[in-house]
């Protein structure tokens, strides 16, 4: 799949399932927001990951469990 020209929100992605998400997308050419709720230094390893696919990245904490964050990452 080619996402060249297309932003990815990934929920989780600092570990697991969710890092391997986000940089599978920016393999294929998707900018990626990394969404995590508490652990920021492993959010801007993946960031940093990510930039050096030659992609745009940043990490936003925010507990998609809760409305008003959700809204707060846009």
């Amino acid at each position: 799949m080619d996402f060249t020209g297309k932003v990815a929100l990934v929920t989780g992605g600092s570990r697991g399932i969710g890092r391997a998400t986000a940089l599978a997308l920016a393999r294929e050419g998707a900018d990626v927001l990394v969404n995590y709720l508490q652990n920021r230094d492993a959010a801007n390893e993946v960031v940093e990951m990510i930039e050096g696919l030659g992609r745009k990245s940043i990490a936003v904490r925010a507990d998609v469990g809760n409305p008003s964050e959700i809204d707060a990452m846009f």
